[in-house]
């Protein structure tokens, strides 16, 4: 396991260096001049002065050297300064905003998770009937829907008309810190971030299930008089969710853009927020360490993901 995890470690750290060079020439693909992101509009500069501030920032090397700069000061944990947060460092800056998104992002998958396993296994169970039918409509609609718009409408629903939740935020300003607060802000933003997840791991579970239910053991068991509840939960789920292991971790990136919309829509303080700032103020330290960090992030995940589908089922041996 030991070597397997270091090969992983090894591939995810290429992957990072990979993503980070892509980034780096996107933003330098974009239309304008970077050195209009660190120039203030209302005060004149010569010419003189923008050619010295782009020598002091390396603005006036070759792309590659500039890179291989920002790569440098990148692996010893220096990812700049934030451009439009008067000079504040980027990694703490990051740091910060990482709490509030695994908060909202654990919430949501918990809540997927749960429910997408629950209803998998009832429609199966109940193939053909008018509650799989049910379940399977509303994962279509779920899958279907784009992450902006189910939470401008849950926003407006649940907030604006029904007002059940808090229309944005993660705490009250003002009020004093308590669970309960927290946890009012919470719930609709984890919910919405949880549908398109939640649809899909169902269908996964219900296909698999399907498939494992018709296998010779199932029929053993049945045979041997064991209670048809046993013969689900104890022979049949278990196997059957060996493919939805895999899926759980193949969402979390996919969990990360639905994020940046629930958090940019609730004003929920994460990397999201963070992010869609940093790109509509042109602010390229944040963006480079935001990406380079959930990039991270991700890699980690899918690492553990792994790790935990050999131990949901003993027969694999990773190589």
């Amino acid at each position: 396991m030991l070597p397997y995890i270091l090969r992983r470690l090894a591939t995810g750290l290429l992957m990072l260096v990979a993503l980070s060079m892509l980034v780096f020439i996107l933003l330098r693909l974009a239309p304008g001049d970077p050195i209009d992101a660190y120039v203030n509009p209302n005060v004149a500069m010569s010419q003189a002065e923008m050619d010295a501030l782009r020598t002091r920032l390396g603005l006036d090397q070759p792309l590659p050297i500039q890179y291989l700069a920002w790569l440098q000061a990148a692996a010893t944990g220096d990812l700049g300064y934030s451009i439009q947060r008067n000079g504040v460092r980027v990694l703490p800056l990051v740091l910060e905003r990482i709490g509030p998104t695994i908060l909202l992002m654990a919430a949501g998958l918990a809540i997927a998770i749960v429910t997408g396993i629950a209803a998998g296994i009832l429609s199966a169970v109940r193939r053909n009937s008018p509650t799989d039918i049910g379940f399977s409509v509303v994962a279509f609609i779920g899958i279907s829907s784009p992450a902006f718009l189910t939470a401008i409408l849950g926003l407006y629903l649940f907030s604006v008309v029904l007002h059940w939740a808090p229309s944005g935020g993660m705490l009250t300003p003002g009020a004093p810190f308590s669970v309960s607060d927290l946890l009012s802000h919470l719930i609709l933003p984890a919910c919405l971030l949880s549908i398109g997840h939640a649809a899909l791991i169902m269908r996964y579970m219900r296909a698999s299930l399907l498939e494992v239910l018709n296998q010779d053991y199932v029929r053993t068991a049945r045979a041997k008089g064991v209670k048809e509840f046993w013969v689900i939960m104890k022979h049949a789920v278990r196997n059957a969710l060996l493919p939805v292991v895999t899926l759980i971790g193949s969402t979390i990136g996919i969990a990360v853009g639905g994020a940046i919309f629930i958090e940019s829509v609730f004003n929920w303080p994460g990397m999201g927020l963070l992010l869609i700032n940093a790109v509509d103020t042109r602010d390229y330290p944040v963006i480079m360490g935001a990406t380079l960090i959930i990039g991270a992030c991700v890699i980690v995940v899918n690492l553990l993901t792994d790790i935990a589908y050999a131990a949901v089922d003993p027969r694999i041996q990773v190589a």
